[in-house]
């Protein structure tokens, strides 16, 4: 993307994880979601990004939030968004969230956080998907 372009550019990448794979018992768990998570953000090189608008410009389409997660998650920003790092006239901001739009339940956005090397991670689940995490034994065992 142009150093002087203005606006909002979304590109989609799956990431593929069966269940199975995601349990404790297997040694494989979040870590493997998290590894699959940095070779997809450390392999959108300048080429790959322009040939995916390039293709996108043959074949637009207009994905819906929809068609992106069903019976899943998504993972939406990136490492290379700067949020802490604007200021408005106001400050440098103690705190950023994503807003009222694209919110579904599965959502996660991450940010670079305020302090180096942190991150800021924002969660959308229901109400129903809250309540059945909070009874999960082993997942709110790993919380700890």
């Amino acid at each position: 993307v142009p150093e002087d372009y203005f606006g909002n550019a979304v590109i989609t990448w799956p990431i593929v994880v069966k269940l199975k794979e995601l349990s404790g018992h297997n040694n494989k768990g979040l870590g493997r979601v998290a590894a699959e998570v940095n070779k997809v953000v450390a392999g959108l090189t300048d080429e790959k990004l322009k040939g995916a608008v390039e293709s996108w410009i043959e074949n637009p389409t207009m994905p819906t939030l929809r068609g992106l997660v069903v019976g899943g998650m998504a993972l939406s920003s990136s490492p290379r968004f700067d949020v802490y790092g604007n200021d408005f006239g106001w400050g440098k901001p103690v705190a950023v969230r994503s807003g009222s739009g694209n919110k579904f339940d599965g959502k996660l956005t991450v940010y670079p956080g305020v302090e180096n090397g942190s991150v800021d991670v924002e969660i959308c689940l229901s109400p129903e998907t809250a309540a059945r995490l909070e009874s999960d034994t082993e997942f709110m065992a790993a919380l700890e």
